[in-house]
């Protein structure tokens, strides 16, 4: 009995390495269609390669997702990024993006998701007015003195500190959509080790909730995030 348990985690866990893998190989393929296939001249691509490599993703899988999205390869099938807005549990505003080379399977599989953990897949703009669109930057540093000012010299609006275990020097910086790249650059200038560049919600109010309702909110967020297309989710909750 113990050793089926064993051998059905394994499983369960390769599956979720695999899932993995292919979410990492998504962000390559759509890096590379947008920005080239050439790390060194596409940031987006050169930050997913890096976190893909981190996860311990097959050398294989990296390069052909590269030569894929850039079109070196005879496959006609593309991933495209799409996103759904929506009301999860107790009226909580969520926004998911998704990478796909079927929407129809996608919208189909997100809006089941709503609907069985008492929520609502609504029409495009139906929730987006409850954010922010924000450039977002990650980052970290050693030995930061004053993040504010690093802000204002990057050109940011707003600076965070990480709160999650063993990234004390990590900060997320908040500016306006079309200051990513010169944001970027800045801190990169300054010393700053850069993680993630992209487009982000930041939401414009927090929903209310107790910790029994929040913990709702959570597990619909996990069921979400296992969905394979799911690529982003922003929701109006403090975390």
């Amino acid at each position: 009995m113990g050793k089926g348990w064993k051998a059905a985690g394994m499983a369960a866990n390769a599956a979720k390495k695999g899932a993995m893998f292919s979410k990492f190989a998504r962000e390559i393929q759509v890096a590379a269609k947008l920005g080239g296939p050439d790390p060194a001249t596409n940031s987006r691509l050169r930050m997913a390669v890096d976190a893909a490599k981190e996860a311990s993703c097959p050398k294989d899988t990296i390069e052909r997702a590269i030569k894929k999205g850039a079109g070196l390869l005879d496959d006609a099938s593309q991933i495209e990024e799409l996103a759904y807005e929506g009301f999860g549990p107790h009226k909580v505003g969520v926004i998911v993006e998704c990478q796909t080379d079927n929407r129809n399977r996608t919208a189909s599989e997100i809006r089941n998701i709503f609907q069985k953990n008492d929520g609502a897949l609504g029409a495009e703009g139906s929730v987006a007015w409850m954010f922010d669109r924000v450039s977002m930057i990650e980052g970290s540093k050693p030995n930061v003195q004053d993040p504010d000012e690093e802000a204002i010299e990057a050109g940011a609006n707003e600076v965070v500190k990480s709160t999650e275990e063993n990234t004390s020097d990590q900060y997320t910086f908040y500016g306006n959509p079309e200051d990513l790249k010169s944001i970027e650059t800045a801190l990169t200038g300054r010393g700053w080790k850069i993680s993630a560049a992209e487009m982000s919600f930041k939401p414009k109010t927090i929903t209310e909730l107790t910790e029994a309702q929040k913990q709702e909110v959570i597990e619909f967020m996990q069921v979400l995030d296992d969905n394979d297309d799911t690529h982003r989710i922003y929701c109006t909750l403090d975390l």
